[in-house]
């Protein structure tokens, strides 16, 4: 979280801006990081005076994979990647894991 502060406010300052509205994240299923602890998380981070009442919006990204064996896309269950198709264990995740900050509003 400090991490993604320290992004925000760079990107802020190099556009000449006082203040931090909203920061947009993407954020994977398989990322690793529980949206409810981010958002707890960015309220104490981001108390700084800049950014301080930002709005935190999360865009969730289901997890897609492609299956090694029979090639078939598919939106596994749970985290057992396993293709409904062939019942294949070795899978491609396509999108899923991301954590990226994609938008930044600034005043």
């Amino acid at each position: 979280m400090q991490e993604l502060q320290r992004i925000a406010l760079e990107a802020a300052a190099a556009e000449g801006a006082q203040r931090i509205h909203s920061l947009r994240l993407r954020l994977g299923r398989l990322c690793g990081v529980d949206p409810d602890a981010l958002r707890f998380a960015f309220e104490v981070v981001m108390a700084d005076e800049v950014a301080a009442g930002a709005r935190l919006e999360l865009e969730l990204v289901p997890t897609l994979c492609r299956c090694g064996p029979c090639g078939a896309p598919f939106e596994p269950e749970d985290v057992i990647l396993a293709c409904p198709r062939c019942g294949s264990l070795a899978a491609e995740v396509l999108a899923g894991r991301e954590l990226e900050l994609i938008a930044l509003e600034v005043s």
